[in-house]
């Protein structure tokens, strides 16, 4: 599908960038001059790597709407850093638009793998082998968009993936959102939670983490609009989907601080020593918003939601964007990881280090910059 935004893009055969209109269009070209999101680790090894599919995602739709064939290359390249030429894999992204067999055998050696992935007893994806019975709202964007991606195309018609895909994000809402009676309550939802409840920090009641994380929750958010894109608007499983977003938007829009418009790290402790404004998750944020009332899925009549969304992206680009002398562009204040294979408390959150050019950041202020051009122009 293409769009009609006139955005600048540029050619990288020269050294140094020069700086163009677009946002979305200079992170994308800063992180291709540093060649990140291109399949590849640092040292060069084939990665398979959710936040590479974040990035190349943005680079689609950047595709789509400047008809730059740079980023369309880019994703293939980096697509084919980790897809061999039979198609084993050492991704299915591309398969529709080159139409090439490899990418269909890789598309469903990643299916197959979710056929044995382990579950809990209520149908929980594991978040990964090493965490039993445990499920993290950063695991539903890693595997249900491939997992929705892949049924709508090749398998439309099986409504027992539709409805497992709509269970995935309907049990991790009911486990770990925040009840009436939580201590600092935002009606948004824990990092995670453990069904067996044996991790020390698993809550008496569902298992659930003690904190609500910005990036987890933006992770959960972008899956939520992104997966209502492909879901059938005339499966059960749609409506289920749209109802948790529009339960969890206006809670997302009032968690924001109300100064600066920005995120917490930690949502659940605003204004707490050590605490801060953190940008990946600030990103997906208003990304997930902006798109969801962009295509209708989020009513806005009074338009605080599209306010709230343009106030942090003004913070955002005033405080966490930074040009180079090469002209590319830094992006600032992304926390480099948040787990729950300690405590998973305050003291955990904000004692991990941010992180430069993070792409989990940079990725999502791509995409955020996507969704804030096409409403200002």
């Amino acid at each position: 599908m293409l769009y009609s935004l006139a955005l600048i893009s540029l050619s990288l055969a020269s050294a140094a960038l020069a700086r163009p209109k677009s946002y979305a269009v200079w992170a994308a070209d800063s992180a291709i001059a540093r060649s990140q999101g291109n399949g590849l680790d640092a040292n060069g090894k084939a990665l398979v790597s959710y936040e590479h599919g974040e990035f190349q995602w943005g680079l689609r739709q950047l595709f789509e709407l400047t008809g730059n064939r740079t980023y369309y290359d880019y994703v293939v390249k980096g697509v084919d850093n980790i897809v061999f030429d039979n198609g084993t894999v050492h991704g299915s992204y591309t398969y529709q638009e080159t139409q090439k067999a490899k990418y269909k055998i890789a598309a469903d050696i990643f299916r197959n793998q979710l056929n044995a992935h382990p579950r809990t007893s209520q149908g929980q994806f594991w978040h990964k082998l090493k965490y039993p019975n445990q499920g993290w709202l950063d695991g539903v964007y890693m595997a249900e968009i491939f997992y929705a991606q892949y049924t709508n195309i090749f398998e439309p018609g099986n409504t027992t993936a539709w409805a497992d895909i709509t269970s995935q994000f309907q049990l991790m809402y009911e486990n770990t959102v925040q009840n009436a009676t939580a201590p600092n309550n935002t009606g948004l939802m824990y990092h995670g939670y453990d069904y067996s409840h044996k991790q020390a920090w698993a809550s008496a009641d569902r298992g659930h983490s003690p904190e609500v994380w910005d990036r987890a929750m933006g992770w959960y958010t972008m899956a939520l609009v992104d997966v209502l894109e492909i879901i059938p608007s005339t499966n059960p499983g749609h409506s289920t989907i749209l109802n948790i977003l529009q339960t969890l938007a206006p809670r997302i829009r009032d968690a924001a601080d109300p100064v600066t418009g920005a995120w917490w790290l930690v949502v659940t402790q605003p204004g707490r020593t050590k605490n801060y404004f953190e940008s990946s998750g600030t990103a997906m944020f208003v990304y997930a918003l902006l798109r969801a009332v962009r295509l209708g899925y989020l009513p806005d009549a009074d338009g605080t939601i599209v306010t709230a969304a343009k106030k942090a992206y003004q913070y955002i680009t005033a405080n966490w964007v930074v040009a180079s002398a090469d002209g590319t562009m830094n992006w600032l204040n992304t926390v480099i990881v948040g787990s729950l294979d300690t405590t998973g408390d305050f003291n955990y959150y904000v004692s991990q280090a941010v992180n430069l050019n993070d792409l989990k950041g940079l990725a999502a202020f791509v995409l955020a910059s996507l969704e804030y051009e096409r409403l200002v122009n």
